[in-house]
């Protein structure tokens, strides 16, 4: 179905077209509708919606912004870094994250230089401005546009003679070796005839200074500030990636423009069209916290983001917003948990795990922890909530459901590990893996909040069907049984201290600008702990923790 724009309760120019390297990898989590809005720059939500962010939540903005300094301004790298440090709109340990960052991209840098050098191959300089591919038409086409832009987001440079370019693809943590063949072309693609441009907020790139000159041959090379990990992605000559981009990224690209699909989920904090899109329902109240003294740019939200603010808002802040993550291993609970999830996931979505064996091993799991995980799938199979179920019943598998809070104007998201009907009804089943019982004493809700918020979900109607048949399922796994538990969202006790279990979980989060630390007991296992000063401070003062 294709888009016609402008949606509902959005305005502006839809004449100009403009697609980027995150639109192309076509995130199956991404609305389509909401891709083909973003690739539409100039419209924007009716009323304008606010932008303020009291504290950077882009990972790589500090990183891009010392290298601009770095590589653009001449600035020595330690000078650069000193002047991140005291830059108030950074996080102070986004701060220490982005100086190691700037460290392993700068050292990627020379390690391909010298490898270039070794290859006989002419070196290359920064290029301050962007490649933009430009195709203006006479009359509008077929999407209503007159312009299309084609971009492609990194680091650029080029050989004296303009013959070569680089384009480098930044990514947080590690280097990406799975991105899709069709961002890699269309990357290669922007290099090889994009033409030297800038644009500013809500206009057309323009024309600026700089070789014009295709040149004969493109790299795209990868590269993960985190570790410092890097790759070459493409080494293309002009032929090639012309071949590359026909084959692989204008199928895409004409896929995204005019796609109307809906997929609700946490890209919808970024469409223009929210406000006047039927999807995802309005729940005003959810969260049960008042709105932010100061509006602020919309967000996202989900019970694991709430309970990782809880424990520590700048822990939040880093993994949840900023999406760092410590090259340590997982914990073996963890590793255990995901193994488990992984098999059940695959095994569900070909039906009932009725008659199916147990595999031999599970993946990511050594040796010593394949016992504890195969008893734990074992205790499943004795009780599979899918055996028995109708060929005319429902199963989602790991069903994204969304809803929308306009009081904070925030979208929450929650991933069901299994959605299955039973007579008119949905089942929202969640399975847990653990070592033991934890929940004695306290309220099932509390120790499991995500429930909570399935309680609350499905009291507001999602994901449909008979509310008065429809439950919430906990089963929790143990190596030598099992327990399932069931909760009714429709009885008014079991809604309250959902309602409170969220409320409270929330309350703070909301109105929170600057994510201060939390040091206590939880800082020494802390995967973040090498970016906190308070967090080192506690623990090198060698307090019990």
């Amino acid at each position: 179905m294709t888009l016609k724009p402008p949606p509902l309760r959005t305005n502006g120019d839809i004449r100009l077209i403009r697609t980027s390297l995150p639109l192309v990898r076509e995130n199956p989590q991404d609305c389509p509708r909401g891709n083909a809005v973003r690739a539409r720059p100039h419209l924007e939500q009716v009323p304008e919606r606010v932008r303020r962010k009291p504290v950077e939540d882009f990972a790589l903005g500090p990183v891009m912004a010392a290298l601009d300094a770095i590589e653009h301004e001449g600035v020595h790298s330690e000078d650069a870094l000193r002047k991140l440090a005291g830059n108030r709109k950074y996080h102070p340990a986004h701060v220490r994250w982005a100086e190691g960052a700037v460290r392993n991209y700068l050292a990627a840098r020379r390690a391909t230089e010298a490898d270039r050098q070794v290859r006989g191959r002419a070196p290359v300089s920064p290029f301050r401005g962007e490649w933009t591919v430009v195709n203006d038409l006479h009359a509008p086409g077929p999407h209503g546009a007159i312009r299309y832009e084609r971009t492609a987001w990194g680091r650029r440079y080029v050989s004296a003679d303009g013959t070569e370019r680089e384009l480098w693809l930044l990514s947080v943590n590690s280097v990406k070796r799975d991105r899709p063949m069709a961002e890699i072309a269309e990357a290669a693609s922007v290099a090889a005839i994009g033409a030297p441009s800038r644009a500013a907020f809500r206009d057309i790139h323009r024309p600026v200074a700089g070789s014009t000159v295709c040149p004969e041959r493109v790299r795209v090379v990868g590269v993960g500030c985190g570790d410092g990990t890097h790759d070459v992605l493409a080494d293309w000559d002009a032929a090639e990636c012309a071949r590359r981009y026909e084959s692989h990224a204008k199928p895409v690209l004409g896929r995204i423009v005019s796609d109307d699909r809906l997929n609700p989920g946490s890209s919808c904090v970024k469409c223009e069209a929210l406000s006047g899109c039927e999807q995802p329902p309005r729940t005003p109240g959810l969260l049960g916290a008042t709105a932010p003294r100061r509006p602020r740019k919309r967000r996202s939200v989900s019970v694991s983001d709430l309970r990782a603010y809880h424990r520590c808002p700048a822990l939040f802040h880093l993994t949840r917003v900023l999406k760092l993550k410590s090259p340590d291993p997982e914990s073996a609970p963890i590793r255990r948990g995901r193994a488990v999830d992984a098999w059940l996931n695959r095994t569900h979505g070909q039906g009932s795990c009725r008659g199916v064996p147990l595999p031999d091993a599970l993946a990511g799991l050594s040796e010593d922890e394949q016992p504890a995980a195969l008893a734990m799938l074992a205790q499943h199979l004795r009780a599979c909530p899918l055996d028995g179920i109708g060929p005319e019943e429902s199963v989602e598998v790991q069903k994204r459901l969304t809803v929308y809070d306009p009081e904070v104007d925030t979208v929450i998201v929650a991933d069901a590990d299994l959605l299955y009907t039973r007579s008119g009804g949905w089942i929202w089943h969640e399975t847990k893996t653990a070592a033991r019982s934890i929940w004695e004493g306290r309220e099932l809700l509390e120790n499991y909040p995500q429930l909570a918020l399935a309680v609350l979900m499905m009291a507001a109607g999602v994901p449909g069907g008979d509310a008065r048949r429809s439950l919430v399922e906990l089963e929790i796994l143990y190596e030598n049984g099992s327990r399932c538990e069931e909760v009714d969202p429709g009885e008014p006790d079991t809604l309250a201290t959902a309602r409170r279990v969220i409320r409270e979980l929330a309350s703070g989060w909301a109105g929170d600008e600057r994510y201060e630390p939390a040091p206590g007991d939880q800082c020494g296992g802390c995967e973040m702990l090498r970016h906190c000063d308070a967090g080192r401070a506690l623990v090198d003062a060698g307090r019990p923790v």
